[in-house]
């Protein structure tokens, strides 16, 4: 039991369970601590009664968005929950309703993305976390999500294939059958929540390997707009890798085989003429 737990204990005592059930809903009584993080106004811890739905919770009392740009998802659960779309925001925050979006409650973790965030690599992110906890003491979670990592860093390397989409939900419906424990069953949801509801975006990785949030550095690259570069060479005196050349007042370019992506061009270009894209 976490904290939380703990801390339900002496108000049910002093005021009974029949006032703590007169909170939340039928299924899931009282209130639940979350902890807002990501692209939302209001960051924090908020408690708020059961049954709130995601919409209330990260709106009105989130704040909304905090870059300006739509609420994509919501992951929720901490590194073995789900993520779910926006379109799926009414939902009722619950333990059964999130169960059936594929996510779950978990300690209360909630992190808001927007369209700058690549799905595929939010899955990857949260499996790398789930191997390096796994305590190996089952073959399914300590060699299938290893598995599932190594086929996802092949996707976002521009190497996946569509099989390989298919291996990661057998992969991952194996492991949550099979798992002895609740990390090793709960691993997947983030590849498998996001492959419900992100499939276009796997599929553009590796049909047209192409990122679109621009975040797979394997799958971006930078290019110098010759209409808008001035020469000013501080691209060039910034780049870590020598990637830069071009003549002072002439405009430059950037040699993809030797950038790194590191985005140092971007920050310093005075001028927006800098462009990351996704071939």
């Amino acid at each position: 039991n976490n904290v939380e737990t703990f801390a339900n204990i002496p108000p049910i005592i002093l005021k009974g369970a029949d006032w703590f059930k007169s909170i939340g809903t039928e299924n899931s009584p009282g209130t639940k601590v979350f902890a807002l993080a990501g692209k939302i106004v209001n960051t924090g811890l908020v408690e708020v009664p059961m049954g709130i739905t995601l919409k209330e919770l990260l709106y009105e009392i989130g704040g909304g968005s905090s870059t300006g740009k739509p609420i994509k998802a919501v992951q929720t659960g901490g590194p073995s929950g789900g993520c779910i779309p926006a379109q799926y925001f009414d939902t009722p925050v619950d333990y059964d309703s999130l169960q059936k979006l594929g996510a779950i409650m978990g300690s209360g973790g909630m992190i808001v993305m927007d369209e700058d965030d690549c799905m595929v690599d939010v899955a990857k992110f949260f499996l790398e976390f789930t191997v390096d906890e796994s305590c190996g003491k089952c073959t399914p979670c300590r060699e299938g999500t290893r598995q599932m990592l190594r086929i996802l860093e092949k996707i976002t390397s521009g190497e996946g294939t569509e099989e390989d989409l298919y291996e990661l939900e057998a992969l991952g419906e194996t492991i949550k059958d099979t798992a002895l424990c609740g990390l090793g069953q709960t691993a997947p949801n983030p590849v498998l929540s996001t492959l419900e509801y992100y499939r276009d975006e796997y599929e553009m990785h590796v049909k047209e390997k192409r990122c679109p949030a621009l975040k797979c550095k394997d799958l971006t690259r930078y290019v110098i707009d010759e209409s808008k570069c001035v020469g000013c060479t501080a691209c060039a005196r910034v780049c870590p890798v020598n990637a830069i050349s071009g003549e002072v007042r002439k405009a430059h370019v950037i040699d993809n085989e030797k950038c790194v992506r590191c985005g140092s061009c971007i920050e310093v270009c005075r001028f927006n003429a800098i462009n990351k894209v996704s071939p």
